[in-house]
């Protein structure tokens, strides 16, 4: 994904533009650059991205005292129902008070980008800053929201981060490490991992992680033991059940995220084995609903409430016209040991 400028981004212009010349250099009239800025309708297509890119190479920007920016942080997410999304909004929305400003929420029910209306509804909005969890937002998209200097900040990023899209993430490979070592440090041998979509960077980062301290420890990855799916209980009880009828089946089980987790639980109960004597669990994310698992769940701890503070403290810099002090900010993860981890059966 190409996001805007350094320049676009903090609302710096390399030189003085005008919306005339930018018109003059597309071979447009002036009305048609407007109808571009403000993203309505009635421009072809190749004229729409012929402007844009101009638009975007100059670094045109609309003058911050004819349009003052609304008081709110637009979060868009690709799935609201879990409690994972929740930890994040908390985070945004304790820097967002503490700036007087409100929350906005959109949900894309599963999509990797939204829907076509969306971009046209924030240009009207015009936020303080747009926060992208795990979305993918395109070439235009990007370059309409730098347009209206409209700071765009990307959580946990479905694939590598644009350098000039600053991004929020967490030391994924480093869980995906720590909780790997902990069940080989019980002893465990057969261990399986049930991963999220191959799509997400982090679902990536955390499988390599797991491969690295296999690799480590001189244990070979049987790939009967890897399993994917989407982040949810209904998919990890599923590639639980397949993992736990294999005639060699593991001894302990590391899932992408807690729900996963949650759905081994209820596979190792469905094949009458018990957690953690018959099979060890580790989860990712240290939702509430891990420590409320019975038994308590062991599992890496995802700060996602700083998280969501430190990318609205990024639209906040930005939204000032600062440049961020960093553009990727990574937060640690922990590994939290609990009740469901235990040396493999003799």
């Amino acid at each position: 994904m190409t996001g805007p400028s350094p320049t676009a981004r903090t609302g710096r212009r390399r030189q003085e533009i005008t919306v005339a010349r930018i018109a003059e250099m597309a071979g447009v009239s002036q009305p048609t650059v407007s109808k571009v800025i403000n993203g309505h309708p009635g421009v072809s297509t190749a004229t729409r991205r012929r402007v844009e890119e101009l638009i975007r190479e100059h670094g045109w920007q609309r003058r911050p005292e004819r349009t003052e920016p609304a008081a709110i942080v637009e979060v868009l997410f690709q799935a609201l129902d879990s409690l994972w999304a929740l930890e994040i909004i908390r985070g945004v929305d304790e820097v967002a008070r503490a700036h007087g400003m409100a929350v906005a929420l959109t949900d894309m029910r599963g999509r990797h980008s939204p829907h076509r209306e969306w971009i046209d509804q924030v240009l009207t909005r015009r936020p303080a800053g747009v926060i992208a969890v795990s979305a993918e937002l395109t070439d235009r998209e990007c370059a309409q929201l730098a347009s209206r200097a409209i700071p765009l900040i990307a959580l946990d990023p479905q694939g590598e981060p644009d350098h000039d899209v600053p991004s929020v993430g967490a030391t994924n490979w480093n869980g995906g490490l720590s909780a790997t070592r902990h069940l080989l440090e019980l002893g465990h041998r057969r261990i399986a991992m049930i991963n999220g979509p191959a799509d997400l960077m982090c679902c990536r980062a955390r499988l390599d992680g797991y491969r690295a301290a296999m690799d480590a420890a001189g244990v070979p990855v049987d790939p009967a033991l890897l399993r994917g799916g989407a982040l949810y209980v209904e998919d990890g009880r599923a590639q639980a059940l397949a993992l736990l009828a294999l005639p060699d089946r593991p001894t302990a089980i590391f899932a992408a995220n807690d729900l996963q987790a949650l759905g081994a639980y209820q596979a190792a109960l469905r094949a009458g084995l018990r957690v953690p004597e018959d099979l060890s669990v580790v989860g990712f994310d240290d939702l509430p609903l891990a420590l409320w698992a019975d038994p308590p769940m062991t599992t890496v701890r995802q700060p996602l409430a700083k998280m969501g503070a430190a990318a609205a403290g990024l639209v906040m810099t930005l939204a000032a016209g600062d440049p961020p002090e960093h553009d990727r900010v990574e937060l640690a993860t922990s590994l939290v040991v609990r009740a469901s981890t235990a040396p493999p059966a003799r």
